[in-house]
């Protein structure tokens, strides 16, 4: 049986930066093979004419599919699950799919839909990314500009339009593997950390907050949760039940052209011995992530007396083990971890630790 496509969710108000974010994932992709489906209103947004005419190499014309009559959690029967079996269905099947929802489309009713039966055997939600605006958050608004999401919510009739932001901020936020606090760089450091802070406390356990500059998160980060999101959903309910809206374009593209690069990010690898307990080492790294708020860590252990290498890969404390190869001859039987977290972990500590 083939391994499920993953499709990572995200998902955040209009203006947060969802677009950007997916743009630069798209930019360093790094050779995997990602389709995107974008949730459109109308039958050509400015979002999908930014990406069909995006120039990104590999990134061909019919690598885009769009949902252009409607919101995705209301059209999943004649629109979103035969979207995803066309995808499915093509000879060079992606690695990863990437669904950008609308600002106001909750998350909810979208990770449910991956339990139909069409397609539930094929793909998984990896998890699902909520986007938010960093400095219009810090001020107690949802949105850089409330106007806006407004005027986007009158536009569909099916709307409740009585809902308050602050409950469908709630919505995104409870659905949340991770949280990216886009924006970050307008924020005073002290600033930025109670939003971190107040965000951790708001989402649940094991959900990561990272801040981010332009959405520029490494691929590495953003992708490979492994959550399997539609399997939980008694755990991201819903504040309200309403029917919810579409955005034109998701963000200010005008003021937002100088790149950045990983500023915000740092990775480094720790080398050690062979180890004893595979478990007991497992628990090990478990402790070292807790304690540095490591975002990922991968690599490979060697096990005294065990000719196969034991691979590791965490998702914050959540660590994945197997034995996957012999290890060859002229190979070190050595244990070589890397390590990726926000910039300023402090590198001694770690190393020490992994090394104890």
């Amino acid at each position: 049986m083939p391994a499920k496509i993953p499709a990572t969710v995200v998902t955040g108000f209009l203006g947060a930066g969802k677009t950007t974010l997916i743009r630069h994932m798209l930019e360093n992709a790094n050779g995997k093979r990602i389709a995107l489906i974008i949730n459109e209103f109308g039958d050509l947004g400015v979002d999908g004419g930014i990406l069909k005419g995006c120039g990104i190499e590999g990134c061909a014309e019919d690598d885009v599919m769009e949902l252009s009559n409607g919101c995705i959690c209301c059209t999943v029967a004649d629109d979103f699950v035969p979207t995803m079996q066309k995808l499915l269905d093509r000879e060079n099947a992606p690695d990863h799919i990437v669904i950008e929802t609308s600002g106001l489309a909750l998350p909810q009713p979208l990770v449910r839909a991956f339990n139909w039966p069409e397609i539930s055997t094929r793909v998984t939600v990896d998890g699902v990314v909520t986007v938010v605006d960093g400095k219009a958050v810090s001020e107690g608004r949802f949105a850089h500009d409330v106007a806006a999401v407004d005027a986007q919510r009158a536009q569909d009739e099916n709307l409740d339009h009585e809902t308050p932001l602050s409950e469908l901020f709630a919505d995104q936020v409870a659905c949340a593997d991770m949280i990216v606090v886009n924006k970050s760089d307008l924020l005073e450091g002290d600033e930025a950390e109670a939003l971190v802070c107040k965000l951790k406390s708001d989402s649940r356990d094991g959900v990561q907050v990272v801040k981010s500059t332009m959405g520029a998160l490494p691929v590495d980060v953003l992708l490979g949760q492994g959550v399997g999101a539609e399997g939980d959903m008694e755990a991201r309910h819903e504040v309200h039940h309403h029917h919810h809206d579409h955005d034109h374009h998701d963000d200010d593209h005008d003021h937002h052209h100088h790149d950045h690069d990983h500023d915000d990010f740092e990775s480094f690898v720790v080398t050690r011995p062979e180890i004893a307990d595979p478990a007991g080492f497992a628990q090990q790294v478990a402790d070292v992530i807790r304690a540095h708020d490591i975002l990922r860590l991968k690599g490979f252990a060697a096990v005294a007396g065990k000719p196969m290498r034991l691979t590791l890969q965490a998702v914050g404390p959540r660590i994945d083990s197997y034995f996957d190869r012999p290890f060859a001859g002229d190979e070190a039987r050595e244990t070589r971890l890397v390590v990726i977290g926000q910039s300023g972990l402090d590198r001694a500590a770690i190393e020490a630790a992994l090394s104890a």
